[in-house]
């Protein structure tokens, strides 16, 4: 690594070696960052489509109405909330 160091210092490039490791680093971070945010925000929203499909289930027992839980009808009425599980539940009907 001294080798390197020194042949960066000789150069005059260690400002812009060191500055372009640290924006190359900034853009990885990001990059996983976003990745793992997108994939906790899907099982977030599937959680919260369970919960509702699941209460949905609770209430329409009662009816004699019931939906399966899958995990696309999840994330539908997770993403989309009450106007999904409201679609959800004209699809059964349908």
């Amino acid at each position: 690594m001294e080798m390197f160091a020194s042949i960066s210092e000789g150069v005059g490039l260690s400002a812009f070696v060191s500055l372009g490791t640290m924006v190359v680093a900034v853009l990885v971070l990001f990059l996983v960052v976003k990745f793992f945010s997108l994939s906790l925000s899907l099982v977030w929203n599937g959680i919260i489509g369970v919960l509702f499909l699941w209460g949905m289930n609770l209430v329409g027992g009662v009816f004699g109405f019931t939906v399966d839980i899958t995990i696309i009808k999840a994330l539908i009425a997770g993403f989309f909330g009450i106007p999904g599980l409201i679609a959800i539940i004209a699809y059964e009907l349908l």
